[in-house]
């Protein structure tokens, strides 16, 4: 059956690939010249080509071991995007101000945790359902609490749950801050390789693609 490993890919070569986020936007021109746009997807989806990435033979068999782990599409794995993993700006430190997580009701215990992009126009909120454990921070009405007095952390949900006593009164702001994986597997089920062509500069295919869980 297909499964969730909660392994992250090889930092080192993960640091080194390209992608990012791809939307799904169907475009219908009317006859007066007019465009109709709508998007299928509520969120964005996510690939990569790792294969930028491998710069040695021994980080190649390490792939292609990966691979045979996972058994090829079959089963996710973590994968961390050089880009964006955090949920404070490049460069800045986590604070547990960073990201909004909702508002307190007096009875609400858990909050997911998500991060929003932009601000002027329409903001994106993206679920973030794989953290990096022992990273996040979570502060109410911007005093931080702490982890496993205050608050316990599902790092295979992303999900913040207060313990009792501890649950953010009425209006109370939830925020929090972390560093954050992206769930994936790989996008194909024949991994080629060419050592001839890699010896030569040649730079493998290895495509990745982020999944829900």
């Amino acid at each position: 059956m297909p499964a969730f490993h909660e392994t992250l890919f090889p930092l080192d070569i993960a640091l080194g690939a390209a992608g990012g986020p791809e939307r799904a936007t169907e475009i219908v021109t009317t006859l007066t010249g007019r465009e109709e746009r709508n998007t299928r997807l509520a969120h964005s989806r996510r690939r990569w080509d790792a294969g930028y990435g491998v710069k040695s033979l021994a980080q190649l068999a390490g792939v292609v071991a990966f691979f045979e782990e996972r058994r090829g599409r079959l089963h996710g794995f973590r994968w961390r995007d050089r880009l964006d993993h955090a949920s404070a700006a490049p460069g800045s430190a986590v604070s547990s101000l960073d990201q909004a997580l909702g508002v307190g009701d007096g009875a609400r215990a858990q909050f997911a945790l998500a991060k929003t992009y932009g601000g002027g126009h329409a903001p994106y909120v993206r679920p973030i359902a794989k953290p990096v454990a022992g990273s996040v921070r979570v502060a109410v009405n911007g005093a931080e609490r702490v982890a496993g007095t205050h608050f316990s952390l599902d790092a295979v949900s992303g999900t913040v749950t207060f313990l009792a006593g501890h649950i953010p009164a009425m209006g109370a702001s939830v925020t929090a801050g972390f560093l954050f994986d992206v769930p994936v597997r790989f996008d194909t089920d024949f991994l080629e390789v060419n050592l001839t062509a890699f010896e030569a500069g040649a730079i493998p295919r290895i495509p990745i693609l982020e999944i829900r869980t």
